[in-house]
């Protein structure tokens, strides 16, 4: 039972804290070291453990939540999300202003907030009584997507709002990755082999939609908030007064905003910024400029698409010319073979650009590009460059074209075109074989225990596995060579491959990394067909019988399955003694579509075999609480879905009953 003290204790910690980010995030004053920081979240996280009771969803220990999402559920909008129009020339900003004064037969003078367009993904956040009830993309502007849990990992996100907040709010906002932190997340990705993103903006896109929260949080992603969509309890009369308001809330803004008096100081804030984009910590791409009277706003109205008295001027892009010296090619970890251009060196918007993606061989026919052309290239929110166009006049008749390779380019392995992009087909391709690896190993495939990514890349690197058949020649001797490695370790490392050597056939399948297979269809193969067999010799027609199985996957499976290198694969499987167990379906309706969600170490199943429990007894699983969750299995050390499961009065189970309830 926690005393009065306790709970004082901890809410004068989650107070410091929150004073802490406001003065950090949103004033840019910080006013205690990160040391200091530090001992605050660490003391509050010590006495949050010792008595679970007292965790709140809008704790600072709960940004980021325990295990897997299953979905992104669709979420109506309260009020439409629209986009903006684009202007891209001061004209067009003078008529757009001349438009304004037509609907309103005036011929008044505007006064404008101005704000830089953030290269970024719009997100909306809702507010219920101060505290962070949803957040949500833009979706089609109607319905967005529920990305709560990874909005929540967003530290200048508040999940409290700041004393005198209104009774409900709904903000929208940009959610970003800085200059510094993109460049270090694809540093990050091509050291491990993986494709860089494209630009900030598609960094910060694959961040939210990511369903490991825990991963979203290391992408260290950031969100200025710009409108509103409703409010309760309070009224504003411009756009200035909702910025002022909501940052004494504890929301950011962007402090480059500007209330200009009249459209000629627009024009000279479009003109300095686009001058000083290359200083900015983030990528901007334009200027927002919105009519700071909300009562004219009203009376201006919508189109179908956009307001009418917002409009974003677009900056010009930043081009230059060099030469294709030659061209590359890398192997994603998916097999997509994708072409890249050596460039000449050239400065290009406050960067050294030494090569670019050609993106796809569709898209080389299409510029008609090749070795040694001069080229235009151009660099505008995007921090990797793109090539605009070739110019002809530079070329003297050296130029070679670019050939699609006829074998992957790592391995010599068959490849094969579907739709724009062409694919390694071979699944040991050296580039793609640690990754493959880690998904095959991982705990919703073949759960081996032990066998992380750091482990893959040690025995790959020293020739010990050339082959995903090779994890099970692995010998406890083989483990001792490795650096940290002891007897007892390497023991348990054998021993779960040993174990993974019956897993169910539809883990297998999902283990194989099979091109549009994920775990749902994985689970469908195995209830149509039930033995593995059966599987690899299927037609498409076969397939497309199934209602969750389109014409692509049907397509996708026979062909994994035709090659040579795949048969070979699963030949070695069963020389080496695996025997996926054959699975029946579910055993019974005991638990009769009940859902169930998991929180905390259980002691008696992983997290995924009390998931699979669940489903061949007739129930569902989910990774979230919601309103149609039944129960709540608590084990040790219950994160913030045991609060939130109270709040919303789901009904918890301790293990011991869950047990009993399944029948054990």
């Amino acid at each position: 039972m926690a005393t009065n003290k306790i709970k004082s204790q901890i809410r004068g910690l989650r107070e410091k804290i929150r004073e802490a980010d406001y003065h950090y995030y949103v004033q840019n004053d910080p006013q205690i070291s990160d040391k200091e920081y530090d001992d605050l979240l660490k003391n509050l996280k010590s006495l949050e453990k010792k008595h679970p009771q007292l965790i709140t969803p809008d704790s600072p220990t709960q940004r980021v939540s325990g295990g897997l999402l299953e979905e992104f559920p669709a979420v109506k909008h309260k009020t439409k999300m629209l986009s903006l129009d684009n202007t891209y020339s001061i004209e067009e900003l003078k008529e757009w202003e001349k438009k304004m004064k037509r609907i309103l037969k005036k011929d008044i003078t505007f006064s404008y907030i101005c704000e830089l367009k953030i290269d970024g993904i719009s997100c909306s956040l809702n507010y219920q009584n101060g505290r962070l009830a949803r957040g949500l993309t833009r979706g089609d502007g109607q319905k967005g997507e529920d990305i709560t849990p990874n909005i929540k990992t967003i530290p200048s996100v508040p999940l409290k709002l700041r004393k005198n907040h209104p009774k409900n709010l709904e903000v929208r906002g940009e959610v970003y990755i800085s200059k510094k932190d993109f460049e270090k997340l694809n540093q990050q990705r091509l050291e491990k082999s993986k494709n860089p993103f494209a630009n900030p903006r598609n960094a910060a896109g694959g961040s939210l939609k990511l369903l490991n929260p825990s991963l979203v949080a290391k992408r260290n992603l950031k969100c200025f908030i710009h409108s509103f969509g409703w409010i309760e309890g309070y009224k504003f009369n411009s756009q200035q007064e909702f910025f002022k308001k909501i940052t004494k809330w504890g929301l950011r803004t962007q402090k480059e905003n500007k209330l200009c008096k009249n459209l000629e100081q627009v024009i000279n804030y479009c003109r300095t910024f686009q001058q000083k984009r290359d200083s900015l910590n983030y990528e901007a791409d334009g200027v927002v400029v919105k009519v700071n009277d909300l009562d004219l706003q009203k009376k201006l109205g919508s189109t179908q698409k956009s307001p009418r008295w917002a409009v974003a001027y677009k900056f010009p892009a930043i081009r230059k010319t060099t030469k294709i010296k030659k061209v590359e090619f890398g192997v994603g970890r998916t097999g997509i073979i994708t072409p890249v251009a050596i460039l000449q060196p050239v400065r290009c918007g406050g960067a050294t650009i030494k090569r670019t993606t050609l993106h796809n061989f569709d898209e080389v026919k299409r510029l008609g590009v090749k070795i040694e052309d001069t080229v235009l290239i151009e660099r505008a929110g995007d921090v990797i460059p793109k090539i605009i166009k070739v110019i002809n006049s530079k070329r003297n008749g050296k130029e070679k074209p670019i050939t699609e390779p006829k074998k992957c380019p790592v391995c010599d392995g068959a490849v094969e075109k579907e739709e724009v992009y062409l694919f390694c087909l071979n699944p040991n391709c050296p580039s793609k074989l640690k990754r493959s690896l880690v998904h095959f190993a991982s705990r919703g495939a073949m759960d081996i225990e032990g066998m992380g990514e750091s482990l893959i890349e040690e025995l790959v690197n020293r020739g010990l596995i050339h082959n995903i058949s090779d994890i099970y020649k692995l010998t406890k001797k083989d483990l001792l060579t490795l650096p940290l490695f002891k007897e007892k370790k390497a023991n348990n490392i054998i021993k779960s491959i040993s174990k993974s050597k019956n897993q169910s056939l539809s883990n297998l399948l999902f283990g194989l990394g099979i091109p549009h297979v994920g775990k749902k269809a994985a689970n469908t193969l195995t209830d149509h067909f039930k033995s593995l067999d059966k599987i690899i010799h299927l037609k498409e027609k076969d397939l497309e019988k199934i209602d969750e199985i389109g014409p692509v996957m049907a397509k996708s499976i026979v062909k994994f399955f035709a090659q040579k290198s795949v048969n070979k694969t699963l030949k070695e499987f069963k020389r080496l003694g695996l025997s996926p167990k054959k699975e029946e379906g579910k055993k019974s309706d005991r638990l009769n579509k009940k859902t169930f969600v998991f929180t905390g170490q259980l002691n008696n199943f992983s997290r995924n075999q009390a998931q699979k429990k669940v489903e061949e007894l007739g129930g569902r699983w989910s990774s979230s609480i919601s309103s149609k969750t039944d129960f709540l299995v608590a084990g040790k050390d219950p994160g913030s879905k045991y609060s939130q499961a109270k709040e919303k009065k789901v009904k918890i189970l301790s293990e011991d009953n869950f047990l009993k309830l399944v029948g054990i």
